[in-house]
This record gives structure tokens, sequence and C-alpha cells, in this order.
């Protein structure tokens, strides 16, 4: 099973495109994956016979995994009967990450574990005899509390019979399974079942709150020379360009140069350690057809001029709403922005979208009256406003760094200039 994404650690085997026997050719399709970001189909690395499918469709299967065994030699017979770890066990590996083992360990980790694991950290329990109670005491440093490699080989060095003292030092309480609030459903109570996706989008927004202290931050930005510019020249904006311009480009635009000024909300919590991104890549939220959402990414936001923005928009939300999304579309996002205002909304609290530490929710833009000093005084005037609300990891945002990087972000809008050229 493939990477899929940053964040991805399994993925749904919605079909398969050749049964055991089939000979391919190096790209032919061999099965399609869907995760909780974008459906992709996965071609053959190389020309062989497929000789062993270990997954049907609909099966979920972790990052790592393998899915099957292609022969290189075309005319190899295929086994009669094979198991994922006999196969394995003949077969010249890849990756590590790749590698099963059959064992009491390993049917251990599989039958009684209370959290995920990733094949690298089973195969090295394993192979160091890490019995399941030892393996769920350990305490993990990466999303979710789950177990990284670096977690268990600090383990191991200090597990042996010379170091007993210092066991107790890395093993944490294994975490509580909170139960779910039991429901009572009535005779004329409708019950839908939800379905993959709004599944993973469930787990992945409780795994956010969980992992990440949330504050959330408020300003309110008048936007009235945007709103004015954006009136006098979409039209020529569009004939020129060939392209429809929103109000989001110019948000993006904004939040690229603040990221620039403010790098710290760019950045990633690895366990104790802060990763501070070099690029700024910026994902927007987008709405799909079937009601749920996918955050494509426009890389390297802060290099693009507003004609570069508009046009990147343009393409993945199109692409969003069509199913067309590459994987290359949504991955290594630095921050998000959330619109709202789309649904007529003037405010939101949204959730951080992991692994990243901040995120943006633009409200809609309002007619309301304000107190304006003019030449001849105070004066009550109409002008266009929006709220903006900035969601951020108290981990390592603090308040007065939050609260200055929204205040740049609305700085940025209010100062637009309404007679900058197209």
């Amino acid at each position: 099973m493939p990477k899929l994404g940053e964040s991805i650690q399994e993925g749904t085997i919605t079909k398969w495109f050749v049964k055991e026997g089939d000979t391919v050719e190096e790209d032919d399709m061999l099965f399609e994956v869907a995760t909780d970001k974008v459906d992709s189909e996965i071609p053959s690395p190389v020309d062989g016979r497929i000789t062993k499918i270990f997954f049907p469709e609909n099966s979920l299967v972790p990052v790592g995994e393998v899915l099957a065994i292609i022969n290189t030699d075309a005319n190899a017979a295929i086994p009669e009967e094979s198991t994922a770890e006999a196969v394995v066990a003949k077969t010249t590996e890849v990756s590590i990450e790749t590698a099963q083992t059959k064992s009491d360990v390993t049917e251990s980790i599989k039958n009684q574990a209370t959290r995920f694991y990733s094949p690298l950290v089973k195969t090295i329990a394993c192979e160091e005899n890490i019995q399941i109670e030892e393996l769920e005491a350990i305490s993990g440093s990466g999303a979710g509390g789950r177990i990284q490699k670096k977690d268990i080989l600090n383990y191991l060095e200090n597990r042996g019979e010379n170091k007993p003292q210092t066991v107790t030092k890395t093993i944490a309480p294994a975490r509580k399974t909170v139960a779910p609030v039991p429901v009572s459903i009535g005779a004329g109570d409708q019950i839908l079942e939800m379905d993959r996706v709004r599944k993973l989008i469930a787990e992945h927004m409780v795994m956010s709150k969980q992992v990440a202290p949330h504050v959330t931050s408020v300003v309110e930005a008048d936007v009235t020379e945007l709103v004015i510019w954006r009136n006098n020249n979409k039209e020529a904006f569009e004939k020129k360009y060939g392209e429809k311009i929103t109000y989001m480009p110019v948000f993006t635009e904004a939040v690229a140069k603040a990221l620039s000024e403010f790098p710290l909300v760019n950045s990633s919590v690895d366990g104790d350690r802060i990763i501070m991104k070099k690029d700024i890549n910026v994902g927007i939220a987008v709405a799909k057809p079937d009601g749920n959402l996918i955050v494509p990414v426009i890389r390297n936001a802060e290099q693009k001029n507003l004609v570069g923005l508009t046009k990147d928009l343009n393409r993945l939300a199109n692409a969003a709403r069509n199913n067309k999304l590459s994987m290359d579309d949504i991955q290594v996002g630095t921050f998000t922005i959330t619109n709202f205002g789309s649904f007529r909304n003037l405010i939101g609290t949204p959730i951080i979208n992991q692994p990243q530490v901040a995120i943006l929710a633009t409200g809609s833009i309002e007619k309301k009256p304000a107190v304006m000093e003019l030449p001849t005084g105070d004066a009550i005037v109409i002008r266009h406003k929006m709220f903006l609300s900035l969601s951020y990891d108290h981990r390592i945002i603090d308040g007065a760094l939050g609260g200055a990087f929204l205040r740049r972000i609305a700085d940025l809008l209010e100062q637009f200039d309404m007679n900058r050229s197209i």
C-alpha cells in the first residue's frame, strides 16, 4: 500500500483491475485505492505475472502492507496455496517497511493491539521480541500518540536486564478508550450510515482536537477598497486572462505574504521538535459534489502573482468538484484557508488540518455602517467588512503571535490598492 499523503496512514482498495494469473506490463493499472483525500489508480512498477493477491476489494489496508506479489518471471506458475508471510519470505523486499514476519508477537499485535502500528514498528517489535503489553505501554511521539520508529528504538536503548530502572522512565500508561455516549433511537428516526470518506474525516477531526490545543482569534477587516477594485476589474480580468477572479486569490496572496513574515506559523510539530517549513504551500478547502471537503494545495504561493494564484485556484477547484485531483494536488500543504463566506456565514472556528499548526476562516463580506474620520469630522458611512478567524496550535503559537499574524493579514487586505493594475 503506497504512501498517498503526509497524514494518510491507510487506504481502501475499491477496485482491482487484475486477477491472479494476469500478465501485466510496467505502468498497467493494478488497483484503485481510496482515502479521505482522493481516489487514485496505482500502476504496476514492473513487467510480470500476478501470482498472489492478498486483499479483496473494499479492504482497509495500512500503508506499507503487502497487497500482491508480481513475479518478474512472466512464465512463473501460480502457487496453489500461499500466505502473505510465505510468499514475502521468498521475495526480495523493496523496503523494510513491507517486511512481514510470522510469529507469536505478530499474531499478538494483530489480535490484541488497541492502536495502529506501522509495518516497520511491528517488524522491529517482532525482531526484538517486544510483547504486546510492552508495545502498548510505549509512549508515541507521532500524531495521536502513534509510535514512530524513533520511539521504539529509544525504548530498546533503555531496555534490558542491566537497566531495569530506566524502563519505567520511557513507559507511559496505555491510553484509555472513551466509550461513546449511547443514543436512543425513536420509532420515526432515520438512520444514515456514514460513508467511508465521512468516517475518515471524522477520525481526522477528532485526532486534531486531541493532539493540538486549539485557540481561535478573530478580527474584523474593512475590505471596501478590495470590493471596489474587483467590481471594477472582474470583467476586464476575465477578458484578458480567461479566468474569473474571486476574492480567494487576494486572501491567498495576503496569507502567503504574512506567512513569509511569521515563519513559525508555517510549521509542524514533531514530538518535541518544531519543523519550520521552507516552502509556503497554501491549501484551500473546497466542497465536493458529495458534500465532503477536500483541500487542494497551491505550492510556493508566495512566489505567484494574482494572475498565477487565480489560475491555480480555478484549476484546483474545478478538478476537486469533478473528482479529477491528482495526489500531487493535495500533498505538502503547510497552511489552510477555509471560506465560511461561501455559505454566507459570518464567522467560524475551524479545526486545524494536521500536521499543520494553523487554519484561517474567511467570513462573508457585508455592507455595514462604520464611523470614519473625515476632514470635516467623524461621519457614519457604509463600508464592506468581513470577519477573519484564525485557529492555531497553542503548543507553539501563543496569543501574541497568533494575534499579530491575523492582524497582519487583515492589514494587508485593508491596504489593498484600489488602483492596482491587472
